[in-house]
């Protein structure tokens, strides 16, 4: 593996890699379905529809947040929780190429034991996405896909409705706090343009999911179904508007992963006010806004260990309800049947 990363100019001339492959026996029923999935792919797929069933530093310190966890660990880490201060799916019959891309595998991959062999169980799941970084062949069930600068997974514990991250390949880059590492801009700008990609996927795989209830892209699924060309499709639902990017002040795992989330946060992997809080409070810090200026707040740890204390709010109608979270729980299943109806 390389020691560094290849700048966006020359990535826009290599072919990204997946690690599943799509059968060729689809390829005659899926037209406008079946495309490469490079960045113009990905937001061609974006604008399709198919409901389908689809399970879907300098080393830091462990801090305030816990977050993803993957196959090293039992349990998702989140729900080992810190002090502050302290480091219903339509389905249908007919299969997708996307779908297929997207769908979990059966036989997962283990990680080998004995190279942790001796370690405590904390530093088994900080530092679990190592394996994914060196070895994505061994993880189809959750690799998306592989460039010569990132790999794409799946969150082994999501907390939304589609939940990925993002994982820069560079050991240069990959131990280091995501405030430090995305002070280097050829770094942050390959980080974005490939995150800007992964997004397209995930807004892809949300269209997949909730299509078939939306309102704003009922014009769109009847055309499909009359077989109007792709080219003269009706606009439906943005759904690229409905992922979020970005990255946790203080990630609880070893190395550097973006977050590329649906907002809706409808997952039973949402167990208690931390697991919310990370993700719809400044405590969660969009890609976009960095580099982040020295006197930026959101680098203080007083004030992120704040942020997950606080009362849960609602992201979608903006209702406080202070501390009674399964309350919060209740709501959002609520909002998520009105949210995917938009």
């Amino acid at each position: 593996m390389k020691s560094g990363f290849v700048s966006a100019r020359a990535q826009s001339n290599t072919e990204p890699q997946t690690v599943t492959s799509i059968p060729t026996s689809l390829v005659d029923n899926l037209q406008c379905y079946l495309l490469p999935l490079t960045h113009t792919g990905a937001h061609q797929l974006a604008n399709t529809r198919r409901p389908v069933h689809n399970p879907i530093s300098n080393k830091r310190k462990p801090a305030v947040c816990t977050h993803t966890m993957v196959e090293a660990a039992a349990k998702d880490p989140e729900d080992v929780v810190q002090s502050p201060g302290s480091h219903s799916v339509h389905q249908s019959k007919r299969r997708n190429a996307f779908a297929e891309l997207m769908a979990p595998k059966p036989k997962a991959t283990k990680l080998d034991a004995s190279s942790s062999a001796g370690a405590t169980a904390k530093s088994k799941w900080s530092g679990a996405l190592l394996e994914y970084i060196d070895h994505p062949d061994r993880f189809p069930q959750h690799v998306i896909r592989v460039t010569d600068n990132t790999v794409l997974i799946r969150d082994r514990f999501p907390k939304a409705t589609v939940h990925l991250l993002l994982l820069p390949r560079s050991p240069a880059h990959y131990d280091l706090h995501p405030h430090q590492a995305f002070q280097e801009q050829d770094f942050l700008a390959m980080m974005k343009d490939e995150a800007a990609s992964a997004a397209r996927l995930a807004a892809a795989e949300l269209q997949r999911e909730l299509s078939t209830f939306s309102a704003s892209s009922k014009a769109r699924n009847e055309a499909m179904d009359k077989g109007v060309p792709f080219d003269q499709l009706p606009e439906g639902r943005d759904y690229l508007s409905d992922i979020r990017v970005g990255v946790h002040a203080h990630p609880s795992l070893d190395h550097l992963h973006v977050h590329i989330i649906s907002r809706d946060m409808h997952s039973a992997k949402v167990k208690h006010r931390k697991h919310y809080n990370s993700f719809n409070t400044p405590f969660f810090i969009p890609l976009d806004d960095y580099p982040l200026a020295e006197d930026d707040q959101r680098r203080k740890t007083c004030f992120q260990n704040a942020n997950l204390s606080k009362g849960v709010v609602c992201w979608r109608c903006g209702q406080d309800f202070a501390n009674k979270f399964a309350e919060l729980k209740r709501h959002l299943e609520t909002e998520f049947e009105q949210w995917k109806k938009e």
